[in-house]
């Protein structure tokens, strides 16, 4: 997107105006009217389009603006499309209800908060949704929390840390596919990378919980156990569905394109499927536009699988294009160059850069209240600064999912802080300071940027 052409370029006070205008606009639609962002976007870009009339541009160059943002989100939606199949493709062929069941066979009595973190972090990766892991899985385990009289504010902490360990880590996430598009590198290179800071924070956490979890609980399984008997009345837990899974591993290895690798386990999952539970064609094409639909007996296990198809990513893609075109109208205005000429002159170091991230990222998600605009103003924002400094663009992936998409859950006007909120029934200030993960994500990436471990220099 910076290789967008500023037709004109305001003064610095002006661009900010703008832009303060604007994020007064996305915070009041997001935070008090609850819309979602789409709306606020529209609004903004009729913003950007007044104030490109008043500047003397023309409609069609203005126009042009927004096509050409636009178009730097088209890899990514033909990911977004093929991750919709295979999570259809992966749960009618029990790729993902095998995993689901083998998370829930490993509670224990002990070490519950723990047990909690890993189990999520699973459920996370396998799905690649953290909302989804907390409507469902941190429900059960939140029910299971009041009936051992511990506490709530941890047990939401290991929930909302181990759900969006696995929405940064999971192939199937559409963040972790966002993050890799937008700043131009493979998606399984992006999450080798993200590995770095990862696991440490996953480590860290881990102790934590363990530490904090209460060795003298008499937990009941009962709901557990009742998700795992609902699962395997499915017929969709074999160990051979473990295959795709297996096979996309290999691929991620191999360094297959993402879109190749998708399809490939788009396709294995179609062929469990017919060993499994024998589907008409008619269902599996209906199955992968719209999403499996299950009809178990237990509402949570079908909230769990109802998931897939490729209108699930309507959602996502739609906000890309809106987002992504509002970044086009801001760099033809000149506003974005106008405001970074400003801070250019601060932005000469790996410290400056790798902290600049994390602050815009924070900052963004803060203000806004939403994931996907910190990740998408933070990439476009700083793709040239890294350039300038020798840093490779996996390492600004890297930042943007370390301050974007682990943070949003911690702010309390957030989305996901206001769904979190809303479904486990403990508020965003309660399970703040246990969140262990999602607050060591922007601590490990500043140690790590001004340490300067980790960090790959271009070659």
């Amino acid at each position: 997107m910076f290789r967008i052409e500023a037709k004109t370029m305001p003064a610095f006070w002006e661009a900010l105006v703008i832009v303060t205008f604007m994020i007064v606009i996305m915070s009041v639609s997001i935070i008090m009217f609850e819309t979602p962002p789409h709306m606020p976007i529209l609004c903004n870009i009729m913003l950007l389009i007044l104030y490109g009339l008043c500047k003397k541009l023309r409609f069609d160059t203005l126009q042009q603006g927004m096509v050409q943002g636009a178009y730097a989100g088209l890899g990514a939606i033909f990911i977004f499309f093929f991750i919709g199949l295979l999570i259809s493709s992966w749960i009618i062929g029990g790729t993902i209800p095998t995993m689901m069941y083998i998370g829930f066979s490993t509670i224990t009595e002990s070490f519950f908060f723990a047990i909690v973190f890993v189990i999520t972090c699973i459920i996370g990766i396998t799905i690649g949704s953290s909302l989804t892991t907390v409507a469902t899985v941190g429900v059960a385990f939140i029910g299971m929390a009041n009936a051992m009289d511990v506490s709530l504010a941890i047990t939401a902490g290991a929930i909302v840390s181990g759900a969006f360990f696995g929405d940064k880590m999971s192939p199937l996430s559409d963040t972790t596919n966002l993050s890799s598009s937008i700043v131009g590198i493979d998606l399984f290179t992006h999450i080798k990378n993200m590995a770095l800071t990862t696991i440490p924070a996953f480590i860290i956490s881990l102790v934590a919980y363990a530490i904090l979890s209460p060795k003298d609980a008499n937990v009941s399984t009962a709901s557990i156990d009742t998700f795992k008997e609902t699962l395997l009345a499915t017929n969709l837990v074999h160990w051979y569905t473990l295959l795709p899974l297996v096979v996309l591993i290999i691929l991620s290895i191999k360094k297959v394109p993402a879109l190749l690798t998708l399809a490939i386990g788009s396709m294995l999952g179609i062929l469990l499927s017919y060993i499994v539970e024998p589907l008409v064609m008619k269902d599996i094409l209906a199955i992968l536009f719209d999403g499996y639909q299950p009809n178990t007996p237990n509402e949570e296990v079908n909230a769990l699988l109802k998931r897939g198809g490729i209108t699930s990513m309507f959602f996502t893609i739609t906000l890309i294009l809106l987002a992504l075109s509002m970044g086009g109208l801001l760099f033809t205005l000149g506003i974005v160059q106008s405001i970074f000429n400003k801070m250019a002159a601060s932005l000469n170091s790996v410290r400056s850069v790798i902290t600049g991230t994390a602050i815009t990222g924070i900052g963004i998600n803060t203000l806004i209240g939403e994931q996907y605009l910190a990740i998408l103003l933070t990439g476009e924002a700083f793709r040239a600064q890294y350039e300038k400094v020798g840093l490779d663009k996996k390492n600004l992936a890297r930042a943007m999912e370390d301050a974007g998409t682990v943070v949003n859950p911690l702010v309390p006007w957030s989305v996901c802080g206001i769904f979190i909120t809303t479904v486990l029934g403990v508020s965003t200030y309660e399970y703040f300071p246990f969140a262990f993960f999602c607050l060591l994500g922007p601590i490990l990436t500043l140690f790590f940027g001004w340490t300067g471990k980790t960090l790959t220099k271009t070659s």
